[in-house]
């Protein structure tokens, strides 16, 4: 069996055991992953796994939509993933080095010092008629001791549906120091499951605004409505807006930028429910921000069982959060693998929508908030020792340590829920 058809067997031994929603049946097409093409024509599986659509592995379809939408704001690495059109990210690049390089016809952009990080980053563009993939091998080979890398975007590992924006994001006075932190889109702070909590915002894409991914992030992070609680129900938030509302927000370096500023609030717990691939400088800035106390809580991402690892969450050192449904099962779209560390609701529930309504929300976006505000008040060792253990005796790569905040799941028909946001 090849790797390929070795990964398709994967996918249905996983999905074998779980109850399909209406949502989930239908043909099962041809995965394709970023970096991986020629896939075979499968055709229709027989039986249950064969009619489950592993959604995530449509992946490449978004992220070339979400390249296309962006208007030349945005192109594809050699593997696919979106970057920022036209820049190269070098850090400890040499003075050398840089010099040689404006001299071939590199044009230096900027330069980020971010001092919570102690990381210095230069960004530039490519020569004329030369690809950014090449560019970034030529400005490597002039300085094997820096790293050089694209400037990777990172979308949310839970799709929105409907439009993402709301208004300019406002903040709320701060009693003191916030221990939570969250990088997303902005966050509408005047939702009532939100009221109760003092949110400041920062955008470093623009002016933040309110979108529905991080609004609905933050309601499960810190929220408190009625029945409605999430992991730290009325907790102070910091929120990071990486996004701005832009089609090319997301960038890897807005993300540096947002460690940083989270590394100098003094959070100690920061949620990303957000995906890319590995990019040099947001793993640097994760081990700083992770060396100065913060304690990173991520997405594992919802590109399927046999999808490789996803980033930030699989950074070492980083709590990676997996999603289960109304029955405790795993979602079929949900990430596998060594970084898993903990699994939470991450479907049949309900959070924070527009115009202070709920909607209904489904990936591993939301079950990484209920987790990063539980570990706000205890420990990871803690929080592992109070999971329930699921699927393997032990911790596994599906489940990790177990499932914890099941009574942040409060269903979509309890409070009224319209609309869904989803992969």
């Amino acid at each position: 069996m090849n790797g390929r058809m070795a990964g398709l067997a994967a996918l249905a031994a996983a999905l074998i055991g779980t109850t399909p929603t209406a949502a989930q049946i239908g043909p099962l097409t041809t995965p394709r992953l970023p970096g991986v093409t020629g896939l075979p024509d499968v055709g229709r599986l027989e039986g249950l796994a064969g009619r489950v659509v592993d959604e995530a592995l449509q992946a490449p379809s978004r992220l070339t939509g979400l390249i296309r939408r962006s208007q030349g704001g945005l192109e594809a690495d050699p593997s696919g993933w979106p970057v920022v059109a036209g820049e190269i990210v070098a850090i400890d690049l040499s003075d050398e080095a840089r010099r040689e390089a404006v001299e071939s016809g590199y044009r230096f952009l900027r330069e980020e010092r971010l001092e919570a990080l102690d990381l210095t980053t230069t960004v530039l563009a490519p020569p004329r008629r030369l690809s950014l993939a090449r560019a970034v091998e030529r400005l490597q080979a002039l300085d094997p001791g820096a790293e050089v890398t694209f400037n990777h975007v990172h979308a949310p590992a839970g799709a929105v549906e409907g439009s993402p924006t709301f208004a300019p994001a406002v903040s709320t006075p701060q009693r003191g120091g916030a221990r939570l932190g969250l990088i997303d889109t902005g966050v509408d702070a005047s939702h009532p499951a939100l009221a109760g909590s003092r949110i400041t915002q920062r955008g470093f894409a623009g002016t933040a605004r309110a979108g529905a991914h991080g609004s609905a992030v933050a309601s499960l992070m810190v929220g408190r409505s009625g029945a409605f609680s999430g992991g730290a129900p009325g907790a102070d938030l910091l929120v990071a807006d990486i996004y701005g509302g832009q089609t090319a927000g997301g960038a890897s370096t807005t993300l540096a930028q947002a460690l940083a500023w989270m590394v100098e609030q003094r959070a100690t717990v920061v949620n990303v429910s957000l995906v890319g691939p590995r990019n040099s400088l947001v793993e640097r800035a994760v081990a700083r921000a992770q060396a100065e106390g913060v304690t990173v809580v991520a997405a594992v991402g919802n590109d399927g069982p046999a999808a490789p690892p996803l980033y930030p969450a699989a950074y070492a050192g980083v709590v990676g959060v997996t999603g289960v449904g109304g029955r405790n099962q795993i979602l079929p779209e949900a990430a596998r693998g060594a970084h898993v560390d903990f699994a939470a609701p991450g479907a049949d529930m309900a959070a924070a929508g527009s115009g202070g309504g709920w909607t209904t929300v489904r990936g591993t976006s939301f079950a990484a908030p209920i987790v990063a505000g539980l570990l706000s008040t205890r420990g990871q060792a803690s929080l592992a020792g109070q999971a329930t253990d699921l699927g393997a005796r032990g911790r596994d790569p599906v489940f990790g340590a177990g499932l914890v905040g099941t009574t942040a799941r409060v269903a979509p028909s309890a409070v009224g829920a319209r609309g869904r946001l989803r992969r």
